[in-house]
């Protein structure tokens, strides 16, 4: 059976299960991996004890599995409560569809509803299934590897942090455990360890004896703790190697380096994708806090920003790579002013901002557009284009920091009123790759037709993303990976959240031919007093910036706001189609948007508009579904019972077996009042078959009995000595002796003697229990609860029956093959 490697195969499928920890919310987890995993330990166990063909032991392992998935979360439509039926089969494939679902829609960490908890049920045990088969019964452990690493290619796939070191680390020892139990496994085939009697690394002369007092050790001892100091090492190096090389921990080495200090010239910034963080931020269920601030602002706060993506290449936007020196370095000092801001009206704005500690690899610092001087400790710096604050070395996390900045109070005349763009503005913020779709700039011609300035075919294509285009704010749409997904948004599907319509309009402007950009950040959030406003996790946002020279970068918000969009968007005074404020005739003559606009901010207080549910018409997930994800307990039940279960199977073979030997005699009274030897064998008439019957079937049961005992069984003793040998090797008393000898003369009658005079069946029943309380007795406490729990003559008469239905289906399968042959000699 080789059990253990099959626990040490579990164990290592659990120590490498410990690498999904950054999918979920909670370690609730890994509690439904453990049942999953001791399913299909036990079911490839059973396999194994059966002797099955080697491609069965997964499948039992997975029919394991399978009732423990229907214990776990079906219960309720399965036969008996355990047995799966049609109902609770199709309702796990429901249950497994809203987990993926779940899981696709919303980013981790998730708790761990019922749906997702099923997938990791499943998902854990499949591995398990696969490592056993792989390390036990075909003992090849080391490609049982694959999927073990296959577990940490999800959290890799998923989450731009990866794994952490430690979680790895666990899963390369569990993995390391499973090799070294092999070897030793495959060394013990070949018999007991040889020893050598050491001394001062001299061995004996041969016949000496060693000196008293010698310690003897194994001969391989020295190899295999070289074996263990190598793998250590290994593990050591792959841990600690990546943080120490630059280029491949973004941090420098040990994240002391990479600063790019002075004499170190220019430095690459590796950040994480912004718009991967931007997803899962807005996906997150516990909407943590992100950061805190206070301002001075009058007019309320303004959108605080993170990055500004100024590069389009026909699928995603990017910002231009960052190449830093010291001469970028904050030092305090006042920042480059803004581009481009020459003529609208500007005030001073003081922002403390206080990141939240949990946040972590935040290297781009939230501050309003634009700032002008920032206090931060560490290593920040300036991109001077962009003004985008960013560190090589640091992180936001758990820092506070002030930031002073130019808010720019541009009108509606102001933006109408510019004309003209710099060179290199227009050089840099109109690229638009050559293989844009050219339904897309014909859209985007059609929807500003009749607008005469660049403002009023902003607010043009503003008005037609939030009213009038039939579009839908809607979170579970996947992010644009390719160009078509920019024209399915546009003109089919026009389903997305704030990056669609960011990049879409920020797109549409260029082939217009305004400088356009995207920036991603944080809308101003929720006012919890005066003064103080709280950012958290889905106040998220991208939108686009669109360049007008006098006013420099001014926001633009084509996301739908409120309850139906992202609920703390804010749109802009200067971009309201209100007609008024200076602009040229016929340029704004349009109804206004619903959406919050302006210096009001009534919106953003807590006593607002509800903040967005994205728990829509999609299906979202409720509080009762997060506290109910299988995994108190219920799990833990169902695997109870499926061990009972399992320990029941043989328990119950047994016991029915031996009802169906006696059951047999009684169906088949003897006729008392027939001569014992009429027919010649002292028997009932018809041949004395009770007779025998009573016999054989008793001697089997003392056979079985004896089996189950852990006695030793000669096929080819008879049974006079057998049972002499039991007698002397148990030392019997006289009832149970006595008792054995009954058994042993009936059958050696009913064997060889022509007459003879019969054991009455109960007697010879009464006897078999006699016998057997004698084995128990003879044997200690482990021997006995084998032989009740585990009885290795179940398993045996399994084994013969699944032969022979083996051989009668390879019997059939010949027959048929071979019946057109008949029919054709016919």
């Amino acid at each position: 059976m080789r059990i253990r490697m099959t626990v040490v195969a579990g164990a290592a499928t659990l120590a490498c299960s410990v690498g999904l920890y950054p999918l979920f919310a909670s370690g609730k987890w890994f509690w439904t991996g453990v049942a999953a995993v001791l399913a299909v330990m036990c079911g490839a166990l059973v396999s194994r004890r059966l002797r099955l063909p080697a491609v069965l032991d997964p499948l039992c392992g997975l029919a394991m599995l399978l009732l423990y998935l229907t214990v776990a979360y079906s219960r309720g439509e399965a036969w008996l409560g355990f047995v799966p039926s049609p109902g609770s089969l199709s309702h796990l494939a429901d249950l497994a569809g809203d987990g993926w679902h779940a899981a696709n829609r919303y980013a981790a960490p998730v708790p761990l509803v019922s749906g997702i908890g099923l997938l990791v049920a499943a998902g854990v045990g499949v591995v398990a299934a696969l490592v056993d088969l792989l390390a036990v019964r075909l003992r090849r452990a080391a490609p049982a590897g694959l999927p073990l690493l296959a577990m940490y290619s999800v959290p890799a796939a998923v989450r731009q942090d990866g794994v952490g070191w430690l979680a790895f680390g666990i899963g390369a020892l569990g993995f390391l455990g499973l090799l070294m139990a092999d070897a030793r496994e495959q060394v013990g085939g070949w018999g007991r360890a040889v020893t050598v009697h050491r001394r001062g690394g001299e061995l004996p002369l041969a016949g000496a004896e060693p000196p008293s007092g010698q310690r003897v050790e194994p001969d391989g001892g020295r190899r295999a703790a070289s074996g263990r100091r190598i793998a250590a090492g290994s593990v050591a190096i792959a841990v600690l190697l990546p943080m120490a090389i630059p280029g491949v921990h973004p941090r420098g080495v040990f994240g002391l380096g990479g600063g790019g200090g002075a004499g170190q010239g220019t430095q690459t910034v590796t950040t994480p994708d912004p718009l991967v963080s931007l997803k899962r931020e807005l996906t997150r269920l516990d909407d943590s806090i992100v950061l805190t601030y206070r301002t001075d602002d009058p007019d309320g706060p303004d959108y605080l920003r993170l990055y500004a993506l100024d590069r389009f290449d026909g699928d995603r936007w990017t910002y231009s790579r960052l190449s830093s020196s010291a001469a970028d370095r904050l030092s305090g000092r006042t920042l480059p002013p803004p581009p481009g801001l020459s003529i609208a009206p500007v005030h001073e704005v003081t922002t403390r901002v206080t990141v939240s500690g949990g946040v972590r690899d935040m290297t781009f610092l939230p501050v309003p557009y634009a700032p002008s001087q920032v206090s931060i400790k560490g290593d920040w710096r300036v991109h001077r284009q962009s003004l985008m604050i960013y560190s090589l070395n640091d992180s936001a996390g758990g820092r506070s920091y002030t930031v002073r900045s130019l808010r720019a109070d541009p009108t509606a005349a102001d933006l109408s009123a510019a004309v003209g763009y710099p060179a290199d503005v227009v050089a840099h913020y109109t690229t638009v790759p050559k293989n844009i779709p050219p339904q897309i700039r014909t859209l985007a011609q059609n929807v500003t037709a009749g607008a005469s300035s660049a403002r009023a075919q902003a607010v043009k294509l503003q008005r037609w993303f939030t009213l009038t285009g039939g579009f839908t704010y809607d979170l579970s749409t996947p992010a644009p990976q390719h160009g078509n997904d920019l024209v399915d948004f546009l003109l089919r599907s026009k389903r997305g959240y704030c990056e669609q319509f960011a990049a879409s309009m920020a797109l549409m402007a260029r082939i217009l031919g305004i400088p356009s950009r995207v920036a991603m950040g944080y809308t101003a959030g929720t006012q919890t007093q005066p003064g103080t406003w709280v950012v958290r996790s889905r106040d998220a946002h991208a939108w686009p910036e669109l360049y007008f020279e006098g006013s420099g970068w001014v926001r633009f918000e084509p996301t739908p706001a409120g309850a139906a969009g992202q609920g703390t968007a804010v749109t802009p005074a200067y971009s309201q189609p209100t007609g008024a404020g200076g602009g040229r005739p016929g340029d704004d003559a349009l109804p206004s948007p619903s959406a919050t606009s302006g210096p009001d901010r009534s919106s953003a207080s807590p006593q607002a508009a509800p903040h967005r549910n994205d728990t829509g018409p999609q299906g979202g997930l409720t509080e009762q579904d997060a506290g109910n994800g299988g995994t108190a307990a219920a799990p833990w039940i169902a695997g109870g019972v499926l061990v009972l279960l399992l320990l029941a199977v043989p328990m119950a073979l047994r016991a029915l077996t031996r009802r169906r030997r006696w059951a047999s005699l009684a169906a088949r009274p003897r006729d008392r009042g027939e001569d014992p030897g009429r027919d010649g064998r002292g028997g009932a008439p018809g041949g004395g078959s009770d007779d025998d019957g009573a016999a054989h079937a008793a001697w089997r049961e003392m056979r079985a009995d004896a089996l189950d005992h852990g006695l030793e069984w000669r096929p080819s003793d008879s049974p006079r000595a057998a049972a002499r040998r039991l007698g002397e090797l148990l030392e019997l008393d006289a009832v149970p002796a006595e008792a054995l000898g009954r058994i042993a003369r009936a059958e050696e009658l009913a064997r060889y003697a022509r007459t003879r005079a019969a054991e009455p069946p109960e007697r010879l029943r009464a006897d078999v229990r006699t016998v057997r309380a004698a084995f128990a007795a003879s044997v200690g406490r482990g021997a006995r609860w084998r032989a009740r729990v585990f009885p290795p003559s179940a398993m045996a008469q399994a084994r013969s029956a699944l032969r022979d239905t083996g051989s009668r289906a390879a019997d059939l399968a010949d027959r048929l093959n071979d019946l057109p042959n008949r029919m054709r000699r016919r």
